[in-house]
């Protein structure tokens, strides 16, 4: 699963892409809670994160591991991106930015995400 979280430049600065498109809801587990590994070992407020869910299911532990990432994570954050997140469903998506404190932008493809991520 560690395949599925990446460190790639875009502009000249280092963005983590976590691809969870087409995973089953116990892989978007899987591969959420490894995220801490990666962010905690940088800077505060320093970690530029685009998440891809394109065509991921869930259930209610994945969406649960979603959020407790999402507010464990928070103070490394500079800025976080989503793509397909369109297949949450609506209550999720509101629980989420409530629980963890955070916004979660989303965008129609990686390349307006990423664009987004690195404008300063």
């Amino acid at each position: 699963m560690i395949e599925r979280i990446q460190f790639m430049t875009h502009k000249g600065k280092q963005v983590i892409l976590i691809d969870l498109s087409n995973s089953s809801a116990s892989e978007v587990e899987r591969v959420v809670r490894q995220i801490p590994e990666f962010v905690t070992t940088r800077p505060l407020a320093s970690v530029l994160i685009l998440s891809d869910f394109t065509g991921a299911s869930f259930d209610g532990d994945a969406m649960q591991v979603i959020k407790e990432t999402a507010v464990f994570d928070k103070p490394y954050i500079k800025k976080s991106a989503f793509v397909g997140s369109a297949s949450f469903p609506q209550e999720f998506s509101e629980s989420l930015v409530s629980f963890s404190r955070r916004e979660f932008p989303t965008f129609k493809n990686r390349e307006e995400a990423l664009a987004w991520l690195v404008k300063d």
